[in-house]
């Protein structure tokens, strides 16, 4: 089987394992009482030894991006910025009464979407109230998701003062005509412009978000895209698969499916980007993520220290993520959480005094088990399985992981896993041999998650 004819056989829906189990697995049965409890617990363990990672949730867009998955609110009313911030504040305050020890920063995210909707001052106001009740450790990295049409040298001289120094800007795709169907009209000319006032500023890192499978995407639209943007040199690059889910997200139904390249074009659209990408001289980190050699990333990856977590690949191997925000998820390492969706009921719960958790799970020793290799597989590409849970390993995973072997995604060499090279640009498939969830559960992951490719 030639390498076109495997990925079209394993195009399939697969989770992006940003967490094991995965959202769709959760409930509502997490609750405050619980989350608070196995928070404390695990704030005493993780804090001083590796510091906590943060991540705020900016929901507010001036406009609707239609193919856009994320939980976001449209606005062009301003004033809706101090209340949001002031909400945030009092969650963070929430969680300070059960901290017991100033937290230690190790990262901190601003996602949206579109965090640079907020004005510099609110942003400012924002994050000196949480670093006036904690302490910045030496390692920390900060960044922030910015649109190039509303980033301003303000935004990137004010949030370089507090300490950030990787940006990433959301491009997509050039094409005049892909913009108007995803209603993202962003000349090439503003991406230039923040780029070069990033740099001018002094950051680091820039990385460019781009998206292959939009509605009337094409090879050659997306070639003159990516020779435009990689002109640049930005320092990684993010080059998502278009999840189209309708069904979950309204906005994506203001196209037809017969807009939207076949998964053979798609694939195309695929391997064009990753060829273009090495001849630039990046590296494959992994799940959708490239870096030019200098960067953090790459040498993680190399060091065998890369991590994965709902901000995707980091080197800053923390167990304790807190999400700040409405829809906001939080891994506790023993467990996850996650906020109110809609902000009237954020709103409710923070004015009465309460976090506004609103699902999550308890892990049991399985779930960290399997997760482990999960992680394994997406950050080192290999894992080694011994003989914990043998029944699972040697019932479920291991004729899941036959078969792929079987074509060529994977190398077993006794209890070694090893990702090939075409299992690389599979690696949500390689994760999902070790989903123990996604047994007979196939109508459910159909409905939830996007395709692999």
């Amino acid at each position: 089987m030639d390498q076109q004819d495997l990925l079209l056989k394993y195009n399939i829906p697969a989770p992006r394992y940003t967490s094991y189990p995965t959202v769709p697995y959760w409930n509502e049965s997490m609750n405050t009482l619980s989350w608070k409890e196995m928070f404390y617990e695990q704030f005493k363990i993780h804090n001083l030894k590796e510091g906590l990672a943060l991540y705020i949730h900016l929901p507010f867009c001036e406009s609707l991006c239609t193919y856009c998955g994320c939980n976001k609110k449209i606005s062009l009313q301003h004033h809706v910025e101090l209340p949001y911030v002031e909400a945030v504040l009092k969650e963070w305050k929430m969680y300070l009464n059960l901290m017991n020890q100033a937290p230690i920063i190790r990262e901190i995210h601003l996602g949206g979407g579109t965090p640079t909707f907020f004005s510099p001052e609110n942003l400012v106001r924002l994050l000196t109230t949480i670093f006036n009740d904690a302490i910045i450790h030496p390692q920390y990295e900060f960044s922030f998701e910015g649109h190039p049409n509303n980033t301003t040298r303000e935004h990137l001289e004010a949030l370089y003062q507090l300490g950030f120094r990787r940006v990433s800007f959301g491009v997509q795709d050039n094409d005049p005509v892909v913009q108007k169907a995803i209603n993202r009209i962003q000349p090439l000319e503003n991406v230039k412009s923040v780029t070069g006032w990033a740099r001018d500023t002094g950051y680091t890192s820039v990385n460019y978000d781009l998206i292959y499978g939009l509605p009337f995407q094409n090879t050659s639209g997306l070639e003159k895209t990516l020779h435009e943007v990689l002109s640049l040199r930005p320092d990684r690059i993010a080059f998502y698969n278009y999840a189209h889910i309708p069904w979950k997200s309204k906005s994506q139904r203001l196209y037809s499916e017969q807009d939207l390249p076949l998964a053979q074009d798609k694939i195309k659209l695929y391997t064009l980007g990753k060829e273009i990408f090495m001849d630039y001289g990046y590296v494959d980190i992994g799940m959708d993520h490239f870096a030019l050699a200098h960067d953090s990333l790459v040498k993680a990856k190399y060091l065998k220290n890369l991590h994965r977590n709902f901000m995707g690949y980091t080197q800053t191997n923390t167990s304790l993520l807190l999400g700040l925000g409405v829809s906001s998820i939080s891994d506790a390492s023993k467990a996850y959480a996650q906020n109110e969706k809609e902000l009237k009921t954020y709103y409710e719960s923070i004015a009465a005094g309460e976090l506004p958790i609103a699902k999550g799970l308890l892990l049991d020793k399985k779930d960290e088990y399997f997760r482990q290799h999960i992680l394994n597989i997406a950050c080192n590409g290999t894992t080694t399985l011994d003989q914990e849970f043998p029944v699972e390993v040697n019932k479920i995973v291991l004729p899941r992981l036959k078969e792929l072997e079987a074509d060529g995604l994977v190398e077993i060499r006794g209890k070694t896993v090893f990702l090939t090279a075409i299992g690389q640009q599979l690696t949500r498939i390689v994760c999902h041999a070790f989903d123990l969830y996604a047994s007979g559960q196939q109508e459910k992951i159909q409905n939830q998650f996007s395709k692999a490719i």
